[in-house]
Protein backbone atom coordinates (compact mmCIF):
# COMPACT_ATOMS: atom_id res chain seq x y z
CA UNK A 1 0.00 0.00 0.00
CA UNK A 2 2.70 2.53 1.00
CA UNK A 3 6.23 2.65 2.38
CA UNK A 4 7.77 5.34 4.57
CA UNK A 5 11.54 5.46 4.03
CA UNK A 6 13.79 7.41 6.41
CA UNK A 7 11.46 10.41 6.65
CA UNK A 8 13.00 13.27 8.62
CA UNK A 9 11.75 16.75 9.49
CA UNK A 10 14.06 19.33 11.04
CA UNK A 11 12.96 22.54 12.71
CA UNK A 12 16.31 24.24 13.12
CA UNK A 13 18.37 21.97 15.35
CA UNK A 14 15.32 19.99 16.50
CA UNK A 15 14.39 16.78 14.67
CA UNK A 16 10.60 16.62 14.95
CA UNK A 17 10.63 13.38 12.93
CA UNK A 18 13.89 11.43 12.83
CA UNK A 19 14.58 8.75 10.22
CA UNK A 20 11.07 7.26 10.41
CA UNK A 21 10.54 4.08 8.37
CA UNK A 22 7.67 1.60 8.13
CA UNK A 23 5.38 0.10 5.52
CA UNK A 24 1.74 -0.89 5.23
CA UNK A 25 0.91 -3.71 2.82
CA UNK A 26 -2.84 -3.99 3.42
CA UNK A 27 -5.78 -1.84 4.53
CA UNK A 28 -5.55 -1.42 8.30
CA UNK A 29 -6.05 0.99 11.17
CA UNK A 30 -2.64 2.20 12.32
CA UNK A 31 -2.51 4.02 15.65
CA UNK A 32 0.44 6.30 16.32
CA UNK A 33 1.03 6.95 20.01
CA UNK A 34 3.53 8.95 22.01
CA UNK A 35 3.81 11.87 24.37
CA UNK A 36 3.27 15.48 23.28
CA UNK A 37 6.04 16.57 20.91
CA UNK A 38 6.88 13.03 19.80
CA UNK A 39 6.38 13.97 16.13
CA UNK A 40 3.00 12.32 15.52
CA UNK A 41 1.17 15.33 14.07
CA UNK A 42 4.22 16.46 12.12
CA UNK A 43 4.41 13.09 10.39
CA UNK A 44 0.73 13.16 9.36
CA UNK A 45 1.20 16.65 7.93
CA UNK A 46 4.21 15.42 5.99
CA UNK A 47 2.22 12.49 4.65
CA UNK A 48 -0.59 14.79 3.49
CA UNK A 49 1.96 17.31 2.10
CA UNK A 50 0.78 20.07 4.45
CA UNK A 51 4.42 20.43 5.45
CA UNK A 52 7.62 19.49 3.66
CA UNK A 53 9.97 16.75 4.83
CA UNK A 54 13.64 17.60 5.22
CA UNK A 55 14.62 14.18 3.93
CA UNK A 56 13.19 10.75 3.07
CA UNK A 57 10.57 9.26 0.79
CA UNK A 58 6.96 8.10 0.93
CA UNK A 59 6.40 5.54 -1.81
CA UNK A 60 2.89 4.83 -3.10
CA UNK A 61 2.57 2.75 -6.28
CA UNK A 62 6.34 3.17 -6.72
CA UNK A 63 6.00 6.98 -6.75
CA UNK A 64 7.53 9.26 -4.12
CA UNK A 65 4.55 11.41 -3.13
CA UNK A 66 6.85 13.74 -1.17
CA UNK A 67 8.31 14.85 -4.50
CA UNK A 68 4.98 15.56 -6.22
CA UNK A 69 4.19 19.09 -7.39
CA UNK A 70 1.27 20.98 -8.90
CA UNK A 71 -1.75 18.93 -9.95
CA UNK A 72 -0.06 15.67 -8.96
CA UNK A 73 0.36 16.97 -5.40
CA UNK A 74 -3.30 18.09 -5.27
CA UNK A 75 -4.41 14.67 -6.52
CA UNK A 76 -2.42 13.00 -3.73
CA UNK A 77 -4.04 15.28 -1.15
CA UNK A 78 -7.44 14.21 -2.50
CA UNK A 79 -6.46 10.57 -2.05
CA UNK A 80 -5.10 11.24 1.45
CA UNK A 81 -7.91 12.91 3.42
CA UNK A 82 -7.25 14.69 6.74
CA UNK A 83 -9.43 14.74 9.87
CA UNK A 84 -8.42 17.23 12.56
CA UNK A 85 -8.88 17.50 16.33
CA UNK A 86 -10.79 20.78 15.95
CA UNK A 87 -12.95 19.51 13.06
CA UNK A 88 -12.07 22.38 10.63
CA UNK A 89 -15.65 22.79 9.43
CA UNK A 90 -16.94 26.15 8.17
CA UNK A 91 -19.05 27.17 11.20
CA UNK A 92 -21.66 29.34 9.44
CA UNK A 93 -22.29 26.95 6.55
CA UNK A 94 -24.83 24.16 6.85
CA UNK A 95 -23.71 20.59 7.42
CA UNK A 96 -24.59 19.38 3.92
CA UNK A 97 -22.48 22.10 2.30
CA UNK A 98 -19.55 21.34 4.60
CA UNK A 99 -19.62 17.69 3.50
CA UNK A 100 -19.84 18.49 -0.21
CA UNK A 101 -16.88 20.85 0.13
CA UNK A 102 -14.80 17.72 0.62
CA UNK A 103 -14.78 17.64 -3.18
CA UNK A 104 -13.44 21.19 -3.39
CA UNK A 105 -10.38 20.31 -5.46
CA UNK A 106 -12.57 18.53 -8.03
CA UNK A 107 -14.82 21.55 -8.58
CA UNK A 108 -14.25 24.79 -10.45
CA UNK A 109 -13.65 27.95 -8.45
CA UNK A 110 -16.89 29.42 -9.80
CA UNK A 111 -19.01 26.40 -8.78
CA UNK A 112 -17.49 26.34 -5.32
CA UNK A 113 -17.87 30.08 -4.71
CA UNK A 114 -21.52 30.00 -5.80
CA UNK A 115 -22.19 26.83 -3.78
CA UNK A 116 -23.62 25.19 -6.91
CA UNK A 117 -23.84 21.46 -6.29
CA UNK A 118 -25.41 18.71 -8.35
CA UNK A 119 -28.26 16.51 -7.17
CA UNK A 120 -25.86 13.54 -7.20
CA UNK A 121 -23.41 15.36 -4.90
CA UNK A 122 -26.22 16.19 -2.48
CA UNK A 123 -27.46 12.59 -2.47
CA UNK A 124 -23.94 11.26 -1.81
CA UNK A 125 -23.41 13.74 1.04
CA UNK A 126 -26.76 12.74 2.60
CA UNK A 127 -25.92 9.05 2.23
CA UNK A 128 -22.70 9.60 4.18
CA UNK A 129 -24.43 11.68 6.85
CA UNK A 130 -27.02 8.94 7.26
CA UNK A 131 -24.33 6.24 7.45
CA UNK A 132 -22.70 8.00 10.41
CA UNK A 133 -25.92 8.95 12.18
CA UNK A 134 -26.04 12.69 11.56
CA UNK A 135 -28.37 13.06 8.54
CA UNK A 136 -30.92 14.89 10.69
CA UNK A 137 -28.42 17.77 11.03
CA UNK A 138 -28.05 18.28 7.26
CA UNK A 139 -29.57 21.77 7.15
CA UNK A 140 -28.20 22.99 10.49
CA UNK A 141 -25.23 25.33 10.64
CA UNK A 142 -22.12 23.40 11.61
CA UNK A 143 -21.51 25.62 14.65
CA UNK A 144 -24.78 24.44 16.24
CA UNK A 145 -23.62 20.80 16.46
CA UNK A 146 -21.98 19.06 19.40
CA UNK A 147 -18.29 18.20 19.17
CA UNK A 148 -19.03 14.54 18.48
CA UNK A 149 -21.49 15.41 15.73
CA UNK A 150 -19.03 17.84 14.14
CA UNK A 151 -16.31 15.18 14.08
CA UNK A 152 -18.64 12.70 12.37
CA UNK A 153 -19.51 15.41 9.83
CA UNK A 154 -15.77 15.89 9.30
CA UNK A 155 -15.47 12.15 8.63
CA UNK A 156 -18.27 12.44 6.06
CA UNK A 157 -16.42 15.35 4.42
CA UNK A 158 -13.25 13.24 4.24
CA UNK A 159 -15.18 10.32 2.71
CA UNK A 160 -16.68 12.69 0.13
CA UNK A 161 -13.16 12.88 -1.34
CA UNK A 162 -13.28 9.12 -2.03
CA UNK A 163 -9.80 8.75 -0.49
CA UNK A 164 -7.42 5.81 -0.44
CA UNK A 165 -6.09 6.86 2.96
CA UNK A 166 -7.50 8.75 5.92
CA UNK A 167 -5.19 10.58 8.33
CA UNK A 168 -6.80 11.47 11.66
CA UNK A 169 -4.86 13.87 13.88
CA UNK A 170 -6.05 13.40 17.49
CA UNK A 171 -9.67 12.99 16.31
CA UNK A 172 -11.09 12.24 19.77
CA UNK A 173 -8.91 14.42 22.00
CA UNK A 174 -11.67 16.98 22.67
CA UNK A 175 -14.58 14.52 22.88
CA UNK A 176 -16.38 12.85 25.77
CA UNK A 177 -16.06 9.02 26.04
CA UNK A 178 -19.36 8.27 24.26
CA UNK A 179 -18.64 10.48 21.25
CA UNK A 180 -15.02 9.33 21.18
CA UNK A 181 -16.26 5.76 20.90
CA UNK A 182 -18.66 6.62 18.09
CA UNK A 183 -15.90 8.38 16.14
CA UNK A 184 -13.45 5.49 16.57
CA UNK A 185 -16.13 2.96 15.55
CA UNK A 186 -16.76 5.06 12.44
CA UNK A 187 -13.08 5.09 11.49
CA UNK A 188 -12.76 1.37 12.14
CA UNK A 189 -15.82 0.59 9.99
CA UNK A 190 -14.44 2.71 7.14
CA UNK A 191 -11.22 0.71 7.13
CA UNK A 192 -13.04 -2.64 7.27
CA UNK A 193 -15.83 -1.91 4.79
CA UNK A 194 -14.06 0.38 2.29
CA UNK A 195 -10.57 -1.18 2.42
CA UNK A 196 -9.08 2.17 3.40
CA UNK A 197 -5.96 2.51 5.52
CA UNK A 198 -6.55 4.84 8.47
CA UNK A 199 -3.53 6.38 10.23
CA UNK A 200 -4.65 7.85 13.52
CA UNK A 201 -2.76 9.77 16.23
CA UNK A 202 -4.06 8.80 19.67
CA UNK A 203 -3.37 9.52 23.33
CA UNK A 204 -5.23 6.84 25.27
CA UNK A 205 -3.76 3.35 25.19
CA UNK A 206 -6.97 1.34 25.50
CA UNK A 207 -8.31 3.21 22.47
CA UNK A 208 -5.29 2.13 20.44
CA UNK A 209 -5.59 -1.46 21.65
CA UNK A 210 -9.33 -1.64 20.97
CA UNK A 211 -9.64 0.03 17.57
CA UNK A 212 -6.24 -0.27 15.89
CA UNK A 213 -4.85 -3.28 14.07
CA UNK A 214 -1.32 -2.02 14.56
CA UNK A 215 0.37 0.50 16.83
CA UNK A 216 3.47 2.58 16.19
CA UNK A 217 5.07 4.22 19.22
CA UNK A 218 7.10 7.41 18.76
CA UNK A 219 9.51 9.08 21.13
CA UNK A 220 11.41 12.29 20.35
CA UNK A 221 10.67 11.88 16.63
CA UNK A 222 11.83 8.26 16.42
CA UNK A 223 9.92 5.00 16.08
CA UNK A 224 10.40 2.94 19.24
CA UNK A 225 7.59 0.39 18.83
CA UNK A 226 5.81 -1.17 15.84
CA UNK A 227 3.61 -4.24 16.29
CA UNK A 228 0.06 -5.52 16.40
CA UNK A 229 -2.01 -3.70 19.01
CA UNK A 230 -2.38 -6.78 21.23
CA UNK A 231 1.35 -6.67 21.93
CA UNK A 232 1.28 -3.15 23.33
CA UNK A 233 1.93 -4.03 26.94
CA UNK A 234 1.59 -1.62 29.84
CA UNK A 235 5.34 -1.78 30.38
CA UNK A 236 6.09 -0.84 26.76
CA UNK A 237 3.53 1.97 26.97
CA UNK A 238 5.17 3.35 30.10
CA UNK A 239 8.53 3.36 28.34
CA UNK A 240 7.03 5.24 25.37
CA UNK A 241 5.20 7.85 27.45
CA UNK A 242 7.59 8.28 30.35
CA UNK A 243 6.24 10.95 32.72
CA UNK A 244 2.97 11.18 30.76
CA UNK A 245 2.19 7.48 31.16
CA UNK A 246 -0.55 7.86 33.78
CA UNK A 247 -2.42 10.35 31.60
CA UNK A 248 -2.28 7.90 28.68
CA UNK A 249 -3.87 5.18 30.82
CA UNK A 250 -6.80 7.45 31.73
CA UNK A 251 -10.04 8.10 29.82
CA UNK A 252 -10.08 4.63 28.30
CA UNK A 253 -12.65 3.71 25.69
CA UNK A 254 -13.91 0.15 26.03
CA UNK A 255 -14.69 -2.08 23.09
CA UNK A 256 -18.36 -2.36 24.01
CA UNK A 257 -20.38 -0.97 21.13
CA UNK A 258 -22.94 1.75 21.83
CA UNK A 259 -25.74 2.49 19.44
CA UNK A 260 -26.42 6.19 19.13
CA UNK A 261 -29.98 7.36 19.63
CA UNK A 262 -30.57 9.19 16.38
CA UNK A 263 -33.76 11.13 15.73
CA UNK A 264 -34.40 10.93 12.00
CA UNK A 265 -35.97 13.93 10.24
CA UNK A 266 -36.64 12.78 6.66
CA UNK A 267 -38.38 15.99 5.73
CA UNK A 268 -35.17 18.01 6.20
CA UNK A 269 -33.10 15.46 4.34
CA UNK A 270 -35.51 15.46 1.42
CA UNK A 271 -35.48 19.27 1.25
CA UNK A 272 -31.69 19.23 1.05
CA UNK A 273 -31.61 17.45 -2.30
CA UNK A 274 -34.30 19.47 -4.07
Amino acid sequence: MFEVKSVTKDFGTVKAVNNLSFQSKQPEVIGIIGRSGAGKSTFLRIMNRMTTATDGKLLVDDKDVLALKGKAKLEWQRQCAMIFQQFNLVPRLDVLTNVILGQLNKQSVLRSSLMFFTREERHEALRLLDRFGVSHTALQRAETLSGGQQQRVAICRAMMQKPRYILADEPIASLDPLNARLVMEALQSISREENITVVCNLHTLDTARTYCDRVIGMQAGEKVFDDVSSRLSDQVAREIYGAEAEEAFESAITSTSLKSQVVRKPALAEQAVV
